[in-house]
């Protein structure tokens, strides 16, 4: 019965081969960049990758567990930490480009927390029957997302994290004088938008739930993951080790 779940090959290579590896990489990035030093600045970009670091764990552990109201919770806390994960960009951004003095403690604490109650809402979806995620055994075990769900997530994580974080990469891009540091900068925000790519390849192919769409979404999601997630510690992690 606890192996029920993990029947499909394709399921065991997305999730703990393809999943696995974003998880590591990101990891591992995380700790270089907390490794050299823990100032606030380096703990807010580490606590992008570990955010999605944490929402992969939680998707390991509901993997093959055959109990339906168990796996939506673990699925709901996947979901939290996966798509949490770039309001840490914005607050990142934000201490770049007006100091830790102006975006103090306080504030920055404020924007998490507030995106924190964002994602937090995704729970009266998940509780309320047709409108949030459909996950046992006739969707085999595949989340399947209701279309306000779908909408719900999409404009949230649209317009308070995606948007912002490119409006304020496009800002610091032209703070930069160095025409070096501006190369740089430029692996960053193309690594966010290969990351935000996989994002939106989640979103969609949970919606549509065709085979061959979540098939094509995973393989190309998690070369855009490890990739993206490398080009933006490449940008700009490295500069913080120092």
């Amino acid at each position: 019965m606890v192996l029920y779940q993990l029947e499909s090959p394709m399921r065991v290579i997305t999730i703990y081969v393809a999943q696995m590896l974003v998880c590591l990489s990101f990891a591992y990035l995380a700790y270089r960049i907390l490794k050299r030093d823990r100032k606030r600045l380096n703990i807010i970009f580490a606590g992008f990758y570990l955010s999605g670091v944490i929402g992969n764990i939680f998707n390991f552990i509901y993997g093959p567990i055959p109990n339906e109201g168990v796996v939506l919770v673990l699925n709901y806390l996947t979901n939290f930490g996966l798509f949490y994960a770039p309001i840490f960009l914005v607050v990142f951004e934000l201490m770049l480009l007006k100091s830790e003095k102006v975006i103090n403690t306080m504030k920055q604490l404020l924007i998490l927390i507030s995106y924190g109650v964002l994602m937090f809402c995704m729970i009266f979806f998940v509780i309320t029957p047709g409108w949030g995620v459909t996950l046992n055994a006739s969707t085999n075990w595949s989340p399947v997302w209701e279309l306000p769900f779908f909408l719900y997530l999409i404009c949230v994580e649209s317009i308070f994290a995606v948007a912002p974080v490119l409006y304020l990469s496009f800002r610091v891009y032209n703070k930069f004088e160095d025409e070096q540091l501006k190369t740089k900068w430029k692996q960053f925000i193309y690594g966010f938008c290969a990351l935000i790519f996989f994002v939106y390849a989640i979103f969609i192919s949970n919606y549509l739930n065709i085979s061959i769409v979540r098939t094509i979404a995973v393989g190309i999601g998690i070369v855009c993951a490890i990739v993206g997630g490398y080009l933006m510690y490449n940008g700009v992690g490295r500069q913080l080790e120092k």
